[in-house]
């Protein structure tokens, strides 16, 4: 069984941020429908995706809401610094902060998780 963590570091400014998303969240869909284990995790300037995306008129809308139970968390620091925390906590994510604030990548990998990024 392949074990698999998705970064979502994408900011939401531009078409090309919109395409790795929607990329990320196939990759997560891919991994869900084959019963492997997969980790869907927001980072960086990505923190924004979630409040963006839980609005029902947005075009990845469908696609999130598919995926959305794999989303383990939002790094808790990134959050704060680009003013995505009420967004994240009004969503219902929880603020991941285990290596000083960050998600703990290293913990991802002692636990056999390929890490991607997008």
């Amino acid at each position: 069984m392949t074990k698999a963590a998705i970064f979502v570091l994408a900011d939401t400014a531009t078409e090309e941020d919109l395409g790795r998303l929607v990329n990320a969240l196939a990759v997560v869909q891919e991994f869900k429908e084959t019963g492997d284990k997969v980790q869907l995790i927001f980072d960086g300037t990505g923190t924004r995706w979630p409040g963006i995306l839980a609005r029902p008129d947005h075009i990845a809308y469908g696609l999130y809401q598919e995926t959305r139970d794999q989303i383990v968390g939002v790094c808790s620091f990134c959050a704060n610094a680009f003013g995505a925390t009420e967004s994240v906590k009004s969503n219902g994510l929880k603020l991941l902060d285990e290596a000083n604030g960050h998600p703990s990548i290293k913990q991802l990998l002692a636990e056999g998780y390929q890490v991607l990024t997008f």
